[in-house]
């Protein structure tokens, strides 16, 4: 492998032949499934929506079949545009990896990185406090995720090194930074309402007070890095990893 060499790890061309041409499809049948039944759930008296399946079923044919599934392809369309903008693509050489994903690409710097993980389906680089560099959702495949930065000489981890420090965020718990808690508060709002930008520039912030942050089933777990300032000496101790 030369010095200047890099691997790329994507999702490929079968994945955007799969939005691109199924969802679309999906979303035309789901339209006219919806015109041709319209009349059929209008007459079940404990259907929901009766109001609008009442109203297709009295609009004429065949402007309602056509209507429904152009609606419905156009719908299958932008879920396509929306998948095609959130695949992640990571980019690896010796010196750096980059992290495409959503209109945004982060680089970081190879010295920087303590280990490299998987934790669930988030790629995590974290550094050498045991702090977060970058945390992206993947689809994409473990193993050609470990592969491309085991082979540029990056320390994977098949387990986060760490996972023993998170602790179970509960408001007013004590042991945190202070301003963490309302950052906290404010972020399990977010992630209750979906609001996924949102979330992230809270955990942004949150890095800032020296507190990791990962999400399990809507449910907020934390931890310190080394260079958190501690209020109390009743914190769950940082692991030493020595990852390879």
């Amino acid at each position: 492998m030369t010095a200047d060499s890099r691997t790329t790890v994507h999702g490929g061309a079968a994945e955007l032949v799969l939005m691109w041409g199924g969802f679309p499809l999906v979303g035309a049948g789901a339209g006219w499934l919806l015109a041709a039944g319209a009349g059929w759930v209008a007459d079940l008296p404990w259907a929901p929506l009766q109001g609008l399946f009442e109203t297709l079923s009295r609009l004429p044919e065949p402007h309602v079949t056509v209507g429904a599934t152009a609606v419905g392809a156009v719908a299958g369309l932008v879920l396509a545009g929306v998948g095609t903008a959130e695949r992640l693509t990571v980019t690896v050489d010796r010196e750096r990896a980059a992290l495409r994903c959503d209109g945004r690409r982060q680089e970081v710097p190879r010295r920087d990185v303590r280990v490299v993980l998987l934790d669930g389906r988030d790629l995590v680089l974290l550094d050498a406090d045991g702090g977060e560099l970058a945390r992206e959702r993947s689809d994409l495949d473990a193993d050609r995720l470990r592969s491309a930065f085991r082979a540029h000489g990056w320390p994977w981890s098949d387990e986060d090194p760490y996972r023993g420090a998170f602790r179970l965020w509960v408001p007013d718990l004590p042991g945190l930074p202070a301003g963490a808690d309302p950052l906290l508060r404010a972020r399990a709002r977010a992630v209750e309402r979906n609001r996924h930008g949102d979330a992230r520039e809270l955990r942004r912030e949150l890095g800032r007070l020296g507190v990791v942050v990962r999400d399990e089933e809507r449910r907020q777990y934390w931890r310190l890095t080394a260079r958190a300032v501690r209020p109390d000496a009743d914190q769950p101790p940082m692991v030493e990893t020595d990852p390879r």
